[in-house]
């Protein structure tokens, strides 16, 4: 099947990109440019690992998100809080419908481009706190998109069953370099090590076993 990638730059989406180039043919990776205050460490690497599967890449700018949306990921929001990704606070990352969106976006490009699926990262460790990434939002609006399309188109979500620690050695497998993958929130020259997403990306590499080569403020 011709799929269509959503690719961030972060460990799961880059993942998904190499599982989906392993059973598909893709035929872009699609990233999404929405004022998140990590946004310019991501989108260079969803590039990079592009390039290196000769797939080719798509920035979509969504500034009215980091416009008229309430979140600290957000540029225009507060200061990203610190913790796990299972304490209150971390619900303040929350961009609401990011998924939804970006969702409906990839679905209309990949019509456009004949491409029969889009791929999406979406994993277990994240239900908690992001409504938009939980199966009971996923197959609905995976069942609305197949609906809504000429193509039918599918929407496949890989990891929707699995945690982080699964997609780092699934990684593994593929021989990713995660050293060319960002998760922290904070966007800064160096991964925080104490936000939600670097606790739970310190984590993923432990339980899996599987060497963690990110270099850490903290």
């Amino acid at each position: 099947m011709k799929v269509v990638v959503l690719v961030s730059g972060g460990m799961d989406s880059v993942t998904a990109l190499y599982h989906a180039a392993s059973e598909h043919e893709v035929v872009a990776g699609l990233s999404f440019d929405y004022g998140s205050k990590h946004n310019h460490r991501e989108l260079p690497l969803a590039a990079w690992h592009c390039e290196q599967l000769g797939v080719p890449h798509q920035v979509v700018p969504l500034s009215f998100m980091d416009d008229l949306f309430e979140s600290d990921l957000l540029k225009s929001g507060g200061d990203i809080p610190e913790g796990h990704y299972e304490a209150d606070n971390m619900k303040q990352t929350v961009v609401p419908f990011r998924n939804g969106i970006m969702m409906a976006i990839a679905a209309g490009f990949a019509e456009s481009i004949e491409a029969g699926g889009l791929v999406i990262a979406a994993h277990s460790g994240d239900h908690a706190i992001y409504p938009d990434c939980r199966e009971d939002f996923m197959k609905p609006m995976a069942e609305a998109i197949t609906a809504g399309t000429y193509a039918d188109v599918q929407v496949l979500r890989p990891f929707i069953d699995q945690r982080k620690e699964d997609i780092a050695a699934r990684g593994a497998e593929l021989g990713i370099d995660f050293s060319q993958t960002w998760s922290c929130y904070k966007g800064g020259e160096l991964h925080c090590g104490k936000c939600g997403t670097c606790v739970e990306r310190k984590e993923a590499f432990e339980i899996a076993g599987v060497e963690d080569p990110t270099v850490y403020l903290e």
